[in-house]
């Protein structure tokens, strides 16, 4: 990992990229001298206020609906090991290791903040379990997204004391302790207020926000690509993607997915081939003539999404919190609501770009609708399939994708005694949205291979450059038209090429700009 550019963290918010950087790449992160300076000055207001006779929230006092009982000074330690290890509550399957990483990483910069009270050594620690690359074991349910994400973070929190099961930078499974004493790592002693400045925060679902915002550029400059591929394959005219008919209707994210399509298809001799006068069609189908209402809307969904998540990056989220004016607040920064809503939005316009692209290749397999395409792109039509089944594939995802584009934020159930009696359920939100990604870029991959092999069936012309070089990238991992073969590994190879952002990089080396 040190070979990796260092993320520095307490002088500015992150960004996308660097939040991807530490998350997924596993790029190292320095702490800013000013933040620890800042750090230290905070935690002298909470040593004064330990002192204080009088009761504090989350210094003094027990948490939730336990906020009015006094907690003697002799008994604070164990009221803050005892916070932790009842919210590590988390129960299901293990969370995938960049999102883990995106926690840690997120809780790391509010702690920077100095507005949340605990002593630089907890900074410190944070980001040493960082650069060693121990990710805590965290659980896919717990978390209500209030008091933000807090079994999630109570689970990073746990490991900091040494207890509870990493995974170390190998990936093995190892208890806590054992990971910290590898590392040189000595596990926290938590006092007063520390606690709940570890575990109050929309950390998870706004990392998992970012990460998908960064997937989500990809697949939506690889939709334009599939939608191509579809239109040239199938016959289909670009003059609807004209930039003076898109100008009649100026939504942004449509003119930027029609330009993409007009640069994919500018050159084609598939689509010169059948241009003028003699192509008695009026209009194409819905799924190829409105890809860029289509695909544009959900850019312009992520916009709005990107617009929240770097407010989101910019806040200090705990509760209480330490002002600038070394006040001790509480306050309900910590409610998901805000994170909870985009992610859900997202899942919508996942849902609506997979549900075309299937559309899409749906048409390429009916020779009632394909112009001129034999069925199912089949070699031996009645013997063979053809890519048949990997349109059901498509439409069993698309279905799947309809239900999670349900919203999760709009539930709500009580917790802790009624104190908190609304939560925004933005740590589901995320995770639905992170399984929404993986279908989308699924059914994109399967029209993309549908495309590519339409496109083969229409030699002796020409693809274009672009939806060219896209079908050749396909030909390394799939082969062309022919006898029917062992379908599954194709569609997954294809996927693999769409995920990685491949097909992507190529469509855009391959662009007519």
């Amino acid at each position: 990992m040190s070979e990796k550019p260092s993320v520095l963290v307490g002088d500015a918010p992150l960004s996308h990229s660097d939040v991807v950087a530490v998350a997924r790449h596993g790029a190292p992160v320095t702490i800013s001298p000013a933040a620890l300076v800042r750090v230290a000055e905070t935690r002298q207001v909470i040593d004064g206020l330990a002192a204080d006779p009088h009761p504090h929230y989350g210094v003094s006092t027990g948490f939730g609906a336990l906020a009015t009982t006094f907690i003697a000074p002799d008994r604070r330690l164990q009221l803050q090991a005892s916070l932790i290890r009842s919210h590590a509550a988390g129960t299901g399957a293990e969370v995938e290791r960049e999102v883990v990483r995106g926690l840690q990483l997120l809780r790391l910069q509010t702690l920077t903040s100095g507005r949340t009270g605990v002593r630089p050594i907890v900074v410190e620690t944070y980001a040493g379990l960082l650069n060693a690359g121990i990710t805590p074991v965290v659980r896919e349910y717990g978390s209500l997204g209030c008091s933000g994400d807090l079994a999630p973070l109570a689970h990073i929190a746990l490991a900091t004391m040494g207890e509870g099961d990493v995974r170390d930078a190998e990936g093995a499974l190892v208890p806590a302790s054992d990971a910290l004493a590898a590392a040189g790592i000595e596990p926290l002693t938590l006092v007063e207020k520390e606690g709940l400045a570890l575990i109050n925060g929309t950390d998870g679902m706004l990392g998992m926000l970012v990460l998908a915002l960064h997937d989500l550029e990809t697949l939506l400059l690889t939709a334009d690509m599939a939608a191509a591929m579809s239109v040239e394959s199938q016959l289909g005219t670009d003059a609807v993607f004209a930039a003076d008919l898109m100008a009649l209707r100026p939504q942004a994210g449509q003119a930027t997915s029609a330009a993409n399509l007009r640069s994919f298809l500018g050159d084609s001799p598939i689509v010169r081939s059948h241009k003028g006068p003699e192509d008695g069609r009026v209009q194409d189908a819905y799924s190829l003539r409105c890809s860029p209402q289509v695909h544009g809307t959900a850019r312009d969904t992520m916009g709005y999404a990107s617009m929240i998540a770097d407010r989101e990056l910019a806040s200090v989220i705990d509760n209480p919190v330490i002002t600038v004016d070394g006040r001790i607040e509480s306050n309900g920064n910590f409610h998901g609501a805000p994170v909870a809503a985009v992610l859900d939005f997202l899942a919508i316009s996942v849902a609506d770009v997979a549900s075309i692209s299937e559309r899409r290749t749906d048409r390429a397999l009916d020779p009632a609708r394909s112009h001129g395409l034999p069925p199912f792109l089949a070699d031996e039509v009645g013997v063979d399939s053809g890519l048949m089944i990997a349109q059901y594939a498509a439409a069993g995802i698309v279905s799947e994708l309809k239900r999670l584009a349900v919203p999760a934020s709009v539930d709500s159930i009580p917790s802790s005694a009624m104190q908190e009696d609304h939560v925004s359920m933005g740590w589901a939100a995320a995770r639905k949205l992170r399984r929404a990604i993986d279908g989308l870029g699924r059914v994109l991959a399967i029209e993309i291979l549908t495309g590519a092999r339409a496109l083969d069936l229409r030699a002796p012309l020409q693809a274009g450059p672009a939806t060219g070089a896209v079908r050749d990238l396909v030909r390394t991992v799939a082969a062309g038209p022919g006898p029917d073969r062992f379908l599954s590994p194709d569609m997954e190879a294809v996927t693999a090429l769409v995920q990685s952002g491949a097909v992507a990089r190529i469509a855009k080396e391959h662009a007519n700009d």
